[in-house]
């Protein structure tokens, strides 16, 4: 993986390190010491790079727009989250139930969920791309 971009919600990082980290243990030295050994905690490996995209709003407009890198660095790649707000926008488009203000919802959790997956498999399985019809070949039986 090359890089992640996130907004600066509060679990984005803590699931990247339950998922990409490293236990590290501190080095034995072979002295006594008094008390409890310290408990191996989760670090970012050398080769993660996770970058922030921080706006800063008023009145509901975006005015600034900052970005952070939290662990390894950009290796200059541009950092932003166009793809993923995308893909939201999309996502919410094919799914009346995140639609704010909506007339429709999901009474169970549950529901919601298998909707969602649905959606994704919909959207990204079954969906035509037509911005790569000029790639296909001439003897393809799907005409856009």
């Amino acid at each position: 993986m090359d890089m992640i971009t996130t907004d600066e919600y509060f679990g984005y990082k803590t699931a990247i390190l339950n998922n990409y980290g490293v236990l590290e243990t501190e080095p034995d030295n072979n002295t006594k010491k008094v008390g409890r050994p310290k408990k191996p905690k989760l670090t970012a490996p050398k080769e993660l790079n996770y970058c922030v995209v921080h706006k800063t709003r008023k009145k509901g407009k975006v005015v600034k727009v900052e970005k952070k890198v939290i662990y390894g660095d950009a290796n200059g790649q541009p950092i932003n989250t166009s793809y993923i707000e995308r893909y939201n926008g999309t996502d919410r488009n094919f799914n009346s139930r995140k639609v704010r203000k909506g007339c429709m919802f999901s009474k169970k959790w549950e529901v919601h969920k298998l909707i969602t997956y649905f959606i994704c498999y919909s959207y990204n399985f079954c969906w035509p791309v037509r911005t790569l019809n000029h790639q296909r070949s001439s003897d393809c039986k799907y005409k856009y």
